[in-house]
Order: structure tokens, then C-alpha cells, then sequence
């Protein structure tokens, strides 16, 4: 049996598509090592596989990468490995290395455009950094995939190498059907919107969002998740007296969440176009909002537009203003007619966007390493 070490940078707990990877590689007979880190707050992990989450001196910062990038290559030294999976440049540098050292096969799961991330661009110096290491090692990469064919073509185009695209795809929900008793608990009489997400960071539109409920009546928002602005929109949210009006839950299991997810009458993305990278984005909340068969209210970012407006499943926007957004909601929320279409849309393409299906691209990937 084969033996695929998959690194990352996160605790393991929320990332889904390390999760249903990790999985399906399982499932297909190979045997799976998973490697992330612990935080104080993360939650226990059961999996089918062996995991390892590093207890790290620095959680932040130049040197909490430079702490676990250490950490990961002495435990792949040591460690028995037959394929190296890194999920994305924060874990490259130790598993190319030791690829080469062990003269093992490496496949890379880009997760985004990183270098191209907010946070990055304000900080040139450092993203400079992540750039030379990335233009270092991506031209030597055999084995590589991405979350869409826009970021793909990207890398392609850049690198001259070909980059295959898994989707981060929701897997099939077996019961989608409403729980009234959980939709009255949640909503009431209100009408209910949702925004989730584990990178709920600067240009998401979060704020926003926030501050758009001071137009909206009978709606009630609830934010799931965790991020870089989490905490200045909890204080956003009680300086703008909305505490009745917007719900916060911290970062949750995905069958818990999507409990939320399935009672809501609109699911939100508000990624700004501010960088590369969230206007190429295509996150993991769309595909949950398409199974949980949530209309999806979203902003003009190419990749996800593109999708909304090819099933008719939501409305995209071309504002950020806050007082617009509501008025746009407020109008979609008392269409019935337009509301009851895209819930039909939804029900067709809940079938054809699955991790079941998707998955088979990632067995034909690890059927055909180079």
C-alpha cells in the first residue's frame, strides 16, 4: 500500500477539501498521513487516517512559517513516504525538497492564487518572499491541480505547466429537505441570510454586509465561521446597535453547518476585486449554498458570476455600497416568482455539482503521477 503524506497549514478541523481529499485517497486503497498544526481553541479530529498536528511556539507571522515549514521537513525526513501532497506555497518548500532528496513524486493543490491574496499585497517585501519561492520550484512541478480552470489557466500561462482543476465541491447531502423545527428556532418570521466561511478576511465584503442590515427589516444574517475581521465585525455589528439583527457562530462541523446553510433564504459572497486572487476565486461556501440548494446573492467576481449566471441560481451585484445591497435583498426576498425559479435550478445542479463526481478527476490525478 502506497503511503501519501498531505500537508497543511491549518489544524485540519474546517478545511473540507483537505478533508474530502484526505478521504478519497483513503478510499482508493492508499494510505493516508495528514499533518497540520493544533491551536489552543482547535476542536478534537477523528478521521479513518492518521493525522499529526504540530504544537507550535508562534501561531502567526514570518515566524510561525518558519517554525512549521522547519517542523514539516524534519517529520517528511524521517517519516515513511511514497507521494507528497502540499496544499498550498506555505507547505511547498519542505516537500519539494524532500521530494528531491528521497526522489519521491510531489503533487501540489494550489488552494488559491496566494502571492495574490490582500494581505500579501499590502506587505511587498514578504509577498516578494513567497514569490521566489514559488518561481523557484513551480517550473519543476509534474504533478499539479487547482480549484478552477481560471486559476489554472493563470499558473499555465505563467509557469508553462499544466495544471489540472479539482473543484471544492460540496459532497451530495442526503437529506436536503428544510428543518422547520431548526428554521423556526433560527428564523422566526424573519427572513434569514447567510455568510460562512473560514477566511471570512479584509475585502470579503463582510463589513458590509454587516452594515447593510441597518436597511433591511424582518431579515436576520448570521455569520458563521472565523477570520482575519471576524472581531472588528462583531464590534462593527454592536457600534451599529444591529446586535438584534446579526448572529455570530464561531467556526462549526460542516454537518452542523450546513444545517444553517439549508434554512437560509440567501447565501452571501461579497469578495471584493481588489486582488488576483478574489477575483478569481470560486470558495467552498458556493458549492455548500448550491447543495443546500440556497440561492446565492453574490458579487461581480468573474469565476463565481459565471456559474450563477449560467444555472440561474442567485443574483450578482455590482455594489458594495450597503444601503444598495439591502435594497437589491429586500427586492429579491418579496419576488416569490424569481425565488421559486432559482430554488428549481438549484434542485437540477445540486445532482451534477458533487464531491462524488468530482472525486473521480482526483482518482484519475493519482492514477497518472509523473
Amino acid at each position: 500500500m502506497q503511503r501519501i503524506i498531505i500537508s497543511v497549514t491549518n489544524d485540519l478541523v474546517n478545511d473540507q477539501r483537505v478533508k474530502k481529499v484526505s478521504k478519497t485517497l483513503n478510499d482508493l486503497g492508499f494510505e493516508i498521513i495528514l499533518i497540520g498544526r493544533k491551536l489552543s481553541n482547535s476542536l478534537p479530529i477523528a478521521r479513518n487516517y492518521k493525522t499529526i498536528r504540530f504544537n507550535l511556539i508562534f501561531n502567526k507571522g514570518f515566524l510561525f512559517y518558519a517554525e512549521y515549514n522547519l517542523r514539516l521537513f524534519f517529520k517528511l525526513f524521517f517519516l515513511k513516504k511514497d507521494i507528497l501532497l502540499a496544499n498550498d506555497l506555505d507547505t511547498l518548500l519542505p516537500n519539494f525538497i524532500i521530494s528531491k532528496i528521497y526522489s519521491k513524486k510531489l503533487v501540489y493543490d494550489s488552494h488559491e492564487v496566494f502571492t495574490e491574496v490582500p494581505e500579501l499585497i499590502s506587505r511587498p517585501q514578504i509577498r516578494n518572499v513567497w514569490l521566489k519561492i514559488e518561481e523557484f520550484i513551480f517550473p519543476k512541478l509534474k504533478n499539479v491541480y487547482t480549484v478552477n480552470q481560471k486559476i489554472a489557466d493563470f499558473y499555465t500561462k505563467k509557469y508553462k505547466v499544466p495544471v489540472g482543476v479539482i473543484r471544492n465541491i460540496a459532497p451530495k447531502i442526503k437529506n436536503s429537505s428544510t428543518n422547520l423545527e431548526l428554521a423556526k428556532k433560527l428564523k422566526g418570521n424573519k427572513n434569514m441570510l447567510i455568510l460562512q466561511g473560514t477566511g471570512i478576511n479584509k475585502d470579503r465584503g463582510a463589513e458590509e454586509a454587516v452594515l447593510m442590515m441597518k436597511y433591511l427589516k424582518n431579515t436576520v444574517l448570521y455569520i458563521i465561521g472565523s477570520g482575519d475581521v471576524f472581531e472588528i465585525l462583531k464590534k462593527l455589528s454592536k457600534d451599529n446597535q444591529l446586535e438584534n439583527k446579526i448572529i455570530f457562530k464561531n467556526k462549526m462541523p460542516y454537518n452542523q453547518l450546513i444545517e444553517y446553510t439549508k434554512v437560509a433564504d440567501l447565501g452571501l459572497s461579497l469578495d471584493k476585486g481588489t486582488n488576483l486572487n478574489y477575483e478569481y476565486s470560486l470558495p467552498n461556501k458556493v458549492f455548500d449554498y448550491i447543495q443546500c440548494q440556497t440561492p446565492i446573492f453574490s458579487s461581480n467576481r468573474e469565476v463565481i458570476a459565471g456559474i450563477i449566471k449560467k444555472y440561474n441560481i442567485g443574483f450578482v451585484t455590482k455594489t458594495h455600497h450597503p444601503k444598495e445591497l439591502a435594497s437589491e435583498i429586500d427586492y429579491i426576498l418579496n419576488d416569490k416568482t424569481t425565488i421559486s425559479k432559482w430554488n428549481n435550478n438549484l434542485k437540477k445542479i445540486a445532482n451534477k455539482y458533487t464531491w462524488e463526481n468530482e472525486s473521480k478527476n482526483l482518482q484519475n490525478i493519482f492514477s497518472n503521477l509523473k
